[in-house]
């Protein structure tokens, strides 16, 4: 019987495939099987070998091709089998990647892993867009919320205060089904309206977009543009940095406000 293999949690980055690490490169290519995300670049998998077994697991809202606990059953038949398995996620696996639930199995076998860290879209996507999440004299504090998770009472009165006055620069993820609950526990809980705020879509890639304007206005921009995600919501004075730095050229159809 074969020792187990290994499992590399590898960070894909955020959607521009030269952002991808060395070492999580080097993981795709030495990889038997590789078992990736929605969000992971499909051209990463073109340096991956020939005989390398490809596995989707990609998940959208509302529709999931694997569950999770059929992800965390695979990664472990594969490392017993001997073989070494990258787990490719968008962005850093560790930010909104859910690792801690795939890594339990592994660790109760005694199995062995990595994480190899990746670039997170709440700070690309701003950098694509000419925009700093920290700034001096501007912006000392940066925070990424899960803005799925933005609805009901599922985040306390005391955290929405700490979001709204303690936090100079705000990137929620995954927030656009949210995106007007947001604005409204934000304004309430004292942050001002004419905040900057955007929202980028696509962030790195060659269909990145950019909507800039108030946080008041923020949520009309995204319904009269049909936003989908994935995309960022950023708040905070640095938003204000997009106008006169921006780098990239995005979509021409894209309307500031």
């Amino acid at each position: 019987m074969k020792p187990p293999g290994i499992v590399f949690f590898v960070g894909a980055g955020p959607g521009d495939p030269e952002l991808i690490t060395v070492k999580g490169l080097k993981c795709i290519q030495r990889s038997d099987v590789i078992i990736y995300d929605r969000l992971a670049n499909p051209v990463l998998l073109d340096y991956a070998g020939a005989n390398t077994e490809l596995i989707y697991c990609g998940k959208q809202p509302n529709h999931h091709h694997l569950e999770q606990t059929q992800i965390n059953g695979i990664l472990i038949e594969k490392a017993l089998e001997g073989k070494t398995v990258t787990r490719l996620k968008g962005g850093d696996p560790c930010i909104f990647g859910r690792i801690q639930e795939e890594l339990e199995g592994l660790k109760e076998l005694g199995i062995r892993y990595e994480i190899v860290p990746g670039i997170t879209a709440g700070i690309a996507a701003p950098a694509y867009a000419g925009i700093s999440v920290t700034q001096r004299k501007v912006a000392a504090s940066f925070a990424m919320v899960a803005g799925h998770l933005c609805h009901g009472n599922s985040i306390s009165e005391e955290k929405w205060k700490a979001y709204a006055l303690g936090i100079d620069t705000l990137a929620f993820y995954m927030g656009i089904s949210n995106i007007t609950y947001i604005r409204d526990r934000l304004i309430d809980h004292g942050r001002d309206p004419n905040t900057p705020a955007a929202v980028i879509s696509w962030g790195t890639t060659a269909d990145q977009r950019t909507l800039s304007g108030t946080l008041q206005h923020i949520p009309e921009l995204v319904r009269d543009h049909g936003v989908q995600n994935p995309a960022i919501i950023l708040v905070g004075e640095v938003v204000s940095m997009h106008d006169q730095f921006a780098w990239i050229k995005e979509q021409p159809d894209v309307i500031y406000s």
